[in-house]
């Protein structure tokens, strides 16, 4: 089994964000179950997955696979299996989607494609700060249409907008994370248009395929 991903690596200065437009109530659903094949990952699991590497090796230009073993520093990348791209912070988009996380990266270039994933131990969850802006990843429940529940780099702290389950399929070597504001599984809309097509959406009830499906890798320690 490969290895899992944490980091608290150090991060880029801070830049200033528009707070979310509040316009309906998040959703509340009821978190659904792992699907079958799908093993949750938690603080106490990083070790052991860590020690059972060994298998792929991402491309020299994207860094490391977390496919291969990985320490507990340093920052990762998110690469949809939907679309192959990246995902980015996208920190120059106008309000209110400045930050939307977006997987349309070739590859690896800099601090937009990596995130530091940090365990909360309290809630057995993960947070997701970008080095891009040094903003944790929110679930914007409140907003409307196509943007309702994107993802978002913009929290100077975390809650439960900002909280993610972990999951690992060892049978594909495939990851998705599961959004604990409404029990959405993260899915790339690759049939989007505009500004938020690729963008990452906690939308799915459960995991149905290449889009709610990522591979991670390091890029850096």
């Amino acid at each position: 089994m490969t290895s899992a991903v944490l980091s608290l690596s150090a991060l880029l200065a801070a830049s200033t964000l528009a707070t979310p437009v509040a316009s309906a109530a998040p959703q509340n659903d009821r978190p659904t179950a792992a699907p079958a094949g799908w093993e949750k990952v938690d603080g106490a699991e990083l070790a052991r997955i860590a020690g059972n590497d060994g298998r792929a090796q991402a491309p020299a230009a994207t860094g490391r696979s977390a496919s291969a073993q990985a320490d507990d520093t340093g920052t990762y990348a998110l690469k949809s299996v939907r679309n192959g791209k990246f995902t980015t912070t996208e920190r120059n988009y106008a309000a209110p989607n400045t930050g939307v996380l977006r997987a349309r990266s070739a590859a690896v270039t800099g601090a937009w494609e990596g995130f530091a994933f940090e365990w909360h131990e309290a809630t057995e969850t993960y947070v997701l700060k970008s080095p891009a802006n040094n903003r944790y990843v929110a679930v914007e429940g409140n907003y409307t249409g196509n943007a309702q529940n994107v993802l978002r780099a913009r929290s100077t702290g975390t809650g439960t907008w900002e909280r993610f389950t972990l999951y690992y399929n060892e049978d594909v070597d495939r990851w998705a994370l599961q959004s604990a504001l409404n029990g959405r599984f993260v899915a790339m809309e690759n049939s989007y248009t505009g500004s938020l097509q690729y963008a990452l959406r906690a939308r799915s009830l459960e995991v149905t395929g290449s889009w709610e499906q990522f591979e991670i890798f390091q890029i850096g320690s």
